[in-house]
């Protein structure tokens, strides 16, 4: 679940249903993910947005007088001086070489700028290998490392744009993934409750628990809450607000069968996406198995083996029952890179990376020095 703005949902029929190929490692995928290269002739620098000018009937005679940026704009402007300054810093390189001896698993949510995620996606191939999820466990039951430069790609909740948006491109370049979904939300079009929570707090909604809390901090006080308190709260916000979140389509069960088909492993993201360690003990069982059941009936008798820890919220029950119900690893969002053989596969460490990220943090992301810098400065 992403701490920032909710996703927008992508346009566009998914592509069609085939069959999982095998890659030449033995891992399920699309054949050749771990070895081939693939270049586009894009420009992958050229990460910014273009922006369409409408109701300009004609030129002014005059130069424009550029407006000053606001507050978002000049930390907008601040962040991308950093980052280019971190990209081309000497901690880069070497940052770069120590990466090739780790395991990158990148962390993303939905789909919001296509075109950026394809050029992040087309310089992934280029430096680094992408991985499948089967390999990744493979080399966890074998005991064996991972090759230099591993990279697995990872999107959480289960966004639509996921099939529509991401999954092209990832067939084009032939590169592996894996999607952990929220399974309430298959075959629906109830917005996320996060999502939900954000567009109550801002048409006027209130809850007891968030008294004195700004809208743009509502999510992240209910993610603090006691999960039987954040219902509650969810609720009055419901009740309070005037107007209801908008619908969304969700992914299908048809879709998580297409992407399964396709080369992106799915894997169990609990049933409602609670954050588990605010949880009762009947509530964290009640989330991982709801969800653990339904994938196995709709993936044709295939139990997922993989888990994703909501909010990266790491819960020691949970630790207990997923070892129980056969998962071979889990993976949580603290925005660091693992071992090539991960040491406690349970709990394998994520890179958090969205598909607005622009080259220059995209490269310090992968190389590790931006979550050391990030580290530094108190981040969690």
């Amino acid at each position: 679940m992403p701490e920032g703005p909710t996703h927008s949902t992508g346009a566009g029929a998914g592509p069609p249903t085939g069959t999982r190929p095998t890659g030449p490692d033995g891992a399920t995928g699309p054949a050749g993910a771990d070895r081939r290269r693939v270049t586009i002739g894009q420009d992958p620098r050229r990460t910014g947005h273009l922006h369409d000018h409408v109701g300009q009937t004609q030129a002014p005679t005059t130069p424009a007088t550029p407006a000053a940026p606001g507050p978002r704009g000049r930390l907008a402007d601040r962040r991308s001086t950093v980052d280019a300054l971190l990209r081309h810093s000497p901690a880069q390189p070497l940052f770069r070489l120590l990466a090739t001896r780790r395991l990158a698993v990148l962390a993303y949510h939905g789909i919001e700028d296509p075109r950026t995620f394809a050029l992040q996606m087309a310089r992934l191939v280029r430096i680094a290998r992408p991985v499948s999820l089967a390999r990744i466990e493979q080399a966890v039951h074998d005991g064996r490392p991972l090759p230099a430069r591993s990279v697995l790609v990872t999107f959480d909740d289960g966004d639509r744009t996921v099939l529509t948006e991401a999954l092209p491109v990832l067939t084009r370049l032939q590169i592996p993934a894996a999607a952990f979904v929220v399974t309430e939300h298959v075959d629906g079009d109830r917005p996320f409750w996060w999502a939900e929570a954000a567009f109550l707090a801002t048409h006027g909604g209130t809850a007891r628990s968030l008294v004195g809390c700004p809208p743009g901090a509502v999510v992240r006080r209910l993610k603090a809450l006691p999960d039987p308190d954040r219902r509650t709260a969810l609720a009055e916000l419901r009740e309070s607000a005037g107007a209801r979140a908008p619908r969304r389509e969700q992914l299908t069960r048809d879709d998580l069968l297409t992407l399964h088909r396709s080369g992106v492993a799915v894997g169990n993201h609990t049933a409602g996406h609670p954050c588990l360690d605010r949880c009762e003990d009947d509530t964290v069982q009640d989330e991982i198995t709801r969800s653990h059941d339904a994938l196995t009936s709709w993936l044709g008798g295939e139990a997922p083996t993989a888990f994703a820890y909501p909010n990266g919220n790491f819960d020691g029950r949970a630790d207990t029952l997923l070892r129980r119900l056969g998962y071979r690893v889990g993976f949580l969002f603290d925005h660091r890179h693992d071992r090539l053989l991960p040491g406690q596969p349970l709990r394998i460490s994520r890179l958090r990376v969205n598909s607005t990220t622009s080259r220059d943090r995209f490269d310090t992301i992968l190389s590790g020095l931006h979550p050391a810098v990030h580290r530094l400065r108190g981040g969690v």
